[in-house]
């Protein structure tokens, strides 16, 4: 087999590149961070994911590190009473990758890094952040900042909402800022149990405004992650630090439970970010160069499907270049297994913002809500299928 480059050593791009060197090719992944160490919190990852991802020999270790999800409570964000799921959730059941787990994207992405690196040490280099592309005849060169230079079979942009591969070759729009500012913390349990009340994961919905928490690393820690509208981003970067005081003013009328838990943020670790759109592109394909997750279609996270929708990218787009007869045709047959399941997905990601930041929360009608439809998380990247 040939090379394949991959730009960014995310989710999706380690997921390509493990699933490649399975596949018997020589990969190499350009980071332009530093150092190696995926930052973030809790991510939600779908039955198929984890399937996907199992597929690739780490599924023995993503159940050790992570928990199934529970029924999740929804509640009213004054009252703190139940809209839907359950309020008890002290006996859910483990049934591997039959349901969703709930994981620290931390060390979802060490585990990996680690598969990735022990079947090539020199597989992933950082520092590189890509200057330029040239694209043509039978091979892709990815020149970086640094002066040095790449040249590979094909090459995968991997590399984010602001990703410099879909910069270079297929729009140059800038993402638009989509009117949400998203807060985030980790809180260890014992300072959270107070406020838990045995739930689990629950979600509690108000005016343009919700507020999002579950256990993540075996139950050591809660993830916490609260959204409301706005009109303006002011701030430079997507990770500024918040204060206590300004994420409970954002929530202010907010049941004490809520309230509470924000009172538990640890300073140090409360960052606030913009949340960013893009519109779709006609193709994800330009010759040689193709792009998965948030670099062709970044979503707005309000069904936790991003993280699942890059992985998913990553082995159709593996299983794709292994069964056609060219990367043309590999590339095509990628594109239709794929658009139509990160469109759908897309727009329901909207549709559940628009229910669970509705203006009325007493009239969201949650039990309809997309979360509730199970073939939206159901979604198989190993048996999908692939017109070649």
């Amino acid at each position: 087999m040939s090379d394949v480059a991959i730009i960014g050593a995310g989710l999706g791009g380690l997921t390509a590149a493990l699933a490649l060197q399975r596949q018997g090719w020589r990969v190499r992944v350009y980071e332009q961070a530093p150092v190696l160490g995926e930052v973030g919190a809790g991510l939600s990852l779908s039955p198929g994911a984890g399937r996907g991802l199992a597929s690739l020999g780490v599924g023995s270790a993503l159940l050790d590190a992570s928990l199934p999800v529970p029924d999740i409570a929804f509640v009213h964000y004054r009252t703190g009473e139940r809209l839907a799921g359950a309020l008890s959730q002290d006996a859910t059941p483990d049934r591997g990758f039959q349901t969703a787990r709930h994981v620290h994207r931390a060390d979802l992405h060490a585990i990996l890094l680690a598969a990735v690196r022990a079947n090539d040490p020199e597989s992933v280099q950082t520092g590189k952040r890509l200057a330029r592309v040239e694209s043509g005849g039978a091979h892709v060169v990815a020149h970086f900042a640094d002066g040095e230079a790449s040249e590979a079979e094909l090459l995968i942009g991997a590399d984010g909402a602001r990703s410099a591969v879909r910069r270079a070759l297929f729009d140059d729009t800038p993402p638009a800022f989509a009117g949400q500012i998203a807060y985030r913390c980790l809180i260890p349990f014992e300072q959270a149990a107070p406020y838990l009340g045995g739930v689990n994961a629950m979600v509690s919905i108000g005016a343009q405004r919700v507020f999002n928490r579950y256990l993540i690393r075996r139950g050591a820690l809660l993830n916490v992650i609260g959204i409301v509208q706005s009109d303006v981003w002011p701030e430079e970067g997507w990770n500024t630090p918040a204060t206590v005081a300004e994420f409970a003013d954002a929530f202010e009328g907010f049941h004490p439970a809520v309230l509470s838990l924000i009172g538990c943020a640890p300073p140090a670790n409360l960052i606030k970010w913009g949340l960013f759109v893009r519109p779709p592109i006609a193709t994800w394909r330009a010759g040689r160069v193709v792009l998965l997750g948030d670099a062709a279609h970044p979503i707005l996270p309000f069904l936790g499907l991003g993280g699942a929708l890059a992985i998913e990218d990553a082995i159709v787009l593996a299983r794709a270049l292994a069964q056609a007869p060219s990367f043309d045709q590999a590339y095509s047959a990628y594109e239709r297994a794929r658009l139509d399941r990160v469109e759908t997905v897309r727009k329901q990601s909207m549709v559940q913002g628009e229910i669970i930041q509705a203006s009325d929360p007493d009239r969201a009608d949650v039990g309809r809500s997309p979360s509730q439809n199970s073939t939206l998380f159901d979604y198989d990247p190993c048996t999908a299928p692939l017109a070649l």
